[in-house]
């Protein structure tokens, strides 16, 4: 059963968020933004899957064109990730009912402007055109400002780096927000949520497991994070983040539901100890940003081939685009990052090289037994 939760309640443009009102279910369109014909094809998609609000990533002026031309043609709740374009906040905002940003990313651009006076204009263009906000705080790219002030301890940074900026928009008088903090890794996530949800009890919360990748697998590890929090109390919209092809997007709303109905029933799923041993792919669910198509395809590639090292414990992480991909792949012992003719390969921290969609497989395979080798010799 999910108790009665205890944060404030928002609107979207007279859709609840917290307090006595249903769970949101939210999923975001895997498409180009400026293809106008893709996008209102995955927005209908999402609609007729039960989709509550379906968020559209804006990375440039072309994106805000196709924006607008999406609005005209639906009705559909809209949320515009801004990603690192938040100066587009003002051109997008009238087509749009929510404003996503990530704290980790207002920090590249006009580096010499405060991260609060940024702040302060998301809010007056929120404020302005009557728009909701998420603060997105995303384990794969914290501010560097706060990693080298929890060294060794990401929940605290992303935690931390949240109440922040929930401090700057309270001071602001502005409180038609919603916090969400995430990572690839469950247990994290259940961690993060819970301390957040100590430190400011108020704040309406959005939960995900991000880079979840793909079924089975991404759906497990999304249960559980879910029915640790929400059984708590804790959550109050969630997205589930699959990796899937396009014409099944809508399975992230069915899964979403379908969790929160079993949790509603009591129906909990548990998981052997051994879960997380062995081979872990993460995998980002797709959206505008993706360069080429075939990422995901890719993906399941990349499960298939390493199928024979499912034994040992190695972390493959394939992402889909520039912007997320060089640095939410530096925790996983090989990287994957996918440019428009290029894959991106990664060992840690360390570049190994760009290679073509026809080979990056084989040299991923290089690479994984090279590492299987180096710790069997260990």
């Amino acid at each position: 059963m999910i108790p009665p939760r205890k944060t404030r309640t928002i609107h979207v443009r007279g859709l609840p968020i917290g307090g006595d009102a249903p769970l949101v279910v939210q999923s975001m369109a895997a498409t180009q933004t400026r293809n106008v014909e893709a996008t209102l094809r995955q927005v209908h998609l999402l609609e007729a899957a039960g989709a509550d609000l379906v968020r559209i990533a804006v990375d440039s002026a072309a994106d805000v064109d196709a924006l607008a031309e999406v609005r005209r043609q639906s009705k559909a709740l809209l949320s515009v990730d801004l990603q690192e374009n938040y100066r587009l906040a003002e051109r997008v905002a009238p087509y749009v009912d929510k404003l996503r940003y990530n704290p980790g990313h207002l920090h590249h651009h006009e580096k010499g402007k405060p991260v609060a006076e940024k702040v302060a204009y998301l809010v007056s263009v929120a404020r302005e055109h009557g728009l909701a906000m998420r603060i997105g705080v995303n384990a794969g790219s914290i501010d560097p400002d706060y990693k080298s002030r929890f060294p060794g301890d990401d929940v605290a940074a992303i935690v931390q780096s949240a109440a922040d900026h929930c401090a700057l928009v309270d001071e602001l008088g502005f409180t038609d927000y919603v916090v969400s903090i995430k990572d690839s890794d469950p247990r994290l996530v259940i961690e993060a949520n819970q301390r957040f949800a100590e430190l400011r009890p108020d704040v309406p919360l959005h939960l995900g497991v991000t880079e979840a990748g793909l079924p089975p697998d991404g759906v497990i590890k999304t249960r559980i994070a879910f029915e640790q929090l929400l059984s708590r109390g804790i959550g109050d919209t969630i997205r589930v983040s699959l990796t899937v092809p396009f014409d099944d997007k809508g399975q992230e709303i069915v899964v979403g539901r379908q969790i929160i109905a079993d949790i509603e029933a009591g129906r909990f799923r548990s998981v052997p100890p051994n879960f997380f041993d062995g081979l872990n792919i993460i995998a980002c669910p797709s959206c505008s940003r993706v360069e080429n198509d075939r990422f995901v395809d890719l993906a399941q590639d990349v499960k298939k081939m390493t199928a024979y090292a499912a034994e040992h414990d190695l972390t493959i992480a394939v992402m889909g685009c520039r912007v997320n991909g060089p640095g939410e792949t530096d925790d996983a012992d090989l990287g994957l990052w996918c440019g428009p003719k290029y894959v991106n390969l990664k060992r840690g921290t360390e570049d190994v090289g760009a290679f073509t969609y026809d080979d990056i497989l084989g040299k991923l395979k290089e690479e994984v037994d090279g590492l299987i080798a180096a710790r069997t010799r260990a």
